[in-house]
């Protein structure tokens, strides 16, 4: 099933099917529902009913398959902090000799090994007699040496396979990998489609939740579920610059949600004083809109730095320190 937003960019990729290229980039911002997308289109590459090519019947056994997650022609590679299952090999019902004292976050880059990996599933042959499909999510998440494993693999891609990498910031790969991939860019929906879906989702006040997620819907309704009442009290405090309420983060992830939210306040401020209003939220025009858009690009940095090991605390003081006054 796809999103009501998706028709055209599925059309785009049914027109792919009659001279179908070894690999496709999926691209566009996060937050729109491009791997529900690039899932759907791998099903019906596998799908074996006859009408496949259209939409997945959903009956056969490859449909079957693909639903449970088990399809032998199907990879789907992402990073630890993304996977659905347990690595392979993994007996959660055994407990460790020895508990660490530390256990090692997930992590979030694509490495080098699950590239390797999968050569020996492109190269066999297809169980069902058809392609064999490998999904990459996403694909900017690769390190470079995953990235260049990759790229030997575009550039003599094995009989019967098919790359579908799915990308929400397409200018950080390779140029090279870019060149050898059909590019199917998936937009952001109109704010109306947008909104009534949120209404069926059960989102109520979705306004501010799809503005400040910068129209993406699937990211509106995520953070409205998982993080609303944080982010809610981060927006009031900013509103009233009570720094002592934002000043009080413990962890990365509550540093880089603050990153975010003095990122967009900065650059409402800085669009409402250049023209008029705000892209986030509801923002008063400022004298000092050159100072609030400087101060928008360091948070930008800031949002990546917030994920290394940092004291948490000590940072968020640095970053509302240089917050302009006006």
């Amino acid at each position: 099933m796809i999103y009501p937003w998706q028709n055209d960019a599925l059309e785009m990729l049914r027109s792919k099917r009659a001279r179908l290229p070894h690999a496709l980039l999926i691209c566009g911002p996060a937050g729109i529902g491009k791997l529900t997308l690039a899932e759907h289109f791998a099903q019906g590459l596998l799908c074996e009913g006859k009408d496949g090519a259209q939409a997945p019947c959903g009956k056969c056994e490859g449909c079957r398959w693909f639903a449970a997650g088990s399809h032998p022609d199907f990879r789907i590679l992402e990073p630890e902090a993304l996977a659905r299952q347990p690595a392979a090999g993994a007996d959660e019902s055994e407990e460790s000799a020895v508990t660490p004292t530390r256990a090692a976050k997930p992590s979030l880059e694509i490495k080098v090994d699950q590239i390797r990996a999968m050569d020996g599933f492109l190269n066999l042959k297809s169980h069902r007699g058809g392609r064999r499909v490998a999904l990459v999510h996403p694909a900017e998440a690769m390190n470079a040496n995953a990235a260049n494993a990759l790229l030997k693999g575009l550039e003599e891609p094995p009989e019967n396979a098919m790359f579908l990498l799915v990308s929400h910031r397409p200018g950080r790969l390779l140029a090279t990998i870019r060149s050898r991939c059909v590019a199917v860019p998936v937009g952001i929906p109109d704010p109306g489609e947008a909104l009534a879906w949120l209404q069926v989702q059960g989102l109520r006040d979705a306004a501010p939740w799809l503005a400040f997620a910068s129209g993406a819907p699937l990211a509106a309704l995520k953070l409205a579920q998982e993080a609303g009442a944080g982010l809610a009290r981060l927006r009031q405090a900013l509103e009233a610059r009570d720094l002592g309420t934002l000043g009080a983060v413990n962890d990365r992830e509550q540093l880089e949600e603050l990153a975010e939210v003095l990122q967009k306040h900065a650059l409402d401020r800085a669009f409402a004083s250049f023209s008029g209003r705000g892209k986030y939220g509801k923002a008063s025009a400022s004298a000092r809109g050159a100072a609030w858009l400087r101060y928008a690009r360091l948070m930008g940095r800031n949002r990546a730095l917030a994920r290394h090991p940092l004291n948490p605390r000590l940072f968020a003081e640095e970053m509302l320190r240089g917050m302009p006054e006006d």
